[in-house]
């Protein structure tokens, strides 16, 4: 029983109301993540979620809550403000009994609790055009509502995430080791990888020079970490804050492109399947800019369409180097699901390639830029 895996840990976080029942959240690659039911003397109900930390992937959870803190902290003035209630605007940290946000019940057991937002979906695909237009207004609005952030406070919870120079380096660690003995029946998906080198390290050589400024970035826009309210289709809130970071607001747009406007899921086998949706790609722009545009420089502004191939490559090499080295970082529900993911982040890339010139023109109409 479910249960039986958190009864130890519900009593140690200021959870309001009696223990009803719990459901697991099997969307995530990364934590483990329970849908908690309480119910309060007057028969209405509380809910919440639990999360036990990765830390396998999460080497410093403190970290990652302190800048979750200071990040949903901000938004929440930043919020009281502009007179908007945030009560499904945002997550809030669920302290422990000693007022802490999270809980360490062993040396590698981090828990922590949030609110549930209620009524609203995080939706696995796009479903709806508007829905990704949503999405796309959440994500500019998390920038722009951070633009006044200073970055430099915020911990790097994981080391050069979106580092795409270090990301190749570790491939070629991964190659070079093979420590699944996976890659002689490869050599075409490695070669792809190696051919990309240049373009794929383009946003980490224009950080590096200052050309692209440092901003708070959420570094894992899918859409399934937007809340859709059910009613209204409105975008309310933006999760999953635990990649956090300093970096670039390409990095967020790129991620998202790359993951909502696949017409495929990322595991999809059929790779005839698999292409980028343009006018799904021009509705999650038109959002996005509708918040940022005039905070974006005109050179950020520029590279939009060159980041969702960057991140899109990225991520295709991060699938197969898992592969490589056994499938020790993301869940997998067989020994060929990262390598299925590599290929259709693969194919996703080339087909971005051939639509390359349309985005560009679309970035620049809706930026005023041309």
């Amino acid at each position: 029983m479910l249960y039986n895996d958190i009864k130890g840990i519900l009593p140690r976080f200021r959870f309001d109301g009696r223990y009803e029942e719990c459901q697991e959240i099997l969307s995530g690659n990364i934590n483990t993540t329970y849908h908690l039911t309480y119910r309060m003397p007057d028969g209405s109900k509380r809910e919440y979620l639990l999360q036990r930390v990765n830390s396998y992937v999460f080497k410093d959870p403190v970290s990652v809550m302190h800048n979750i803190e200071l990040v949903t902290g901000h938004i929440l003035h930043a919020y009281e403000a502009q007179g908007i209630d945030s009560t499904r605007r945002m997550l809030r940290v669920i302290p422990t009994l000693e007022g802490e946000p999270m809980w360490q019940a062993g040396p590698d057991s981090f828990w922590r609790a949030y609110n549930y937002i209620d009524h609203a979906t995080a939706y696995d695909q796009v479903t709806q055009p508007e829905h990704f237009y949503e999405a796309g207004r959440a994500f500019g609005e998390f920038q722009r509502l951070l633009t006044d952030f200073p970055a430099a406070k915020l911990s790097e919870t994981i080391p050069g995430f979106h580092n795409t120079q270090q990301r190749f380096y570790a491939f070629v660690a991964a190659v070079a080791a093979d420590r699944a003995g996976r890659a002689d029946s490869v050599e075409e998906e490695i070669e792809f990888f190696f051919d990309r080198r240049k373009m794929m390290s383009a946003l980490v050589r224009e950080m590096k020079s200052g050309r692209l400024p440092v901003r708070v970035t959420h570094n894992d826009t899918k859409i399934n970490n937007v809340m859709i309210d059910d009613d209204t289709n409105h975008a309310i809130c933006v999760i999953d804050l635990d990649t956090v970071m300093p970096g670039t607001a390409l990095y967020d747009y790129g991620d998202a492109i790359r993951s909502g406007a696949s017409t495929a899921a990322e595991d999809e086998k059929n790779l005839d399947m698999v292409s980028m949706d343009i006018g799904l790609y021009e509705q999650f722009t038109r959002g996005f800019l509708s918040e940022v545009r005039d905070i974006l420089t005109p050179h950020e502004i520029e590279l939009l369409p060159l980041s969702v191939k960057v991140l899109t490559c990225e991520l295709a090499m991060r699938f197969l180097t898992d592969y490589l080295d056994g499938d020790v970082y993301f869940k997998v529900r067989s020994p060929d699901h990262n390598l299925i993911r590599a290929r259709n982040q693969m194919k996703l890339l080339t087909d971005m390639e051939g639509k390359f010139d349309r985005m560009t023109d679309i970035c620049r109409n809706l930026a005023g830029r041309r």
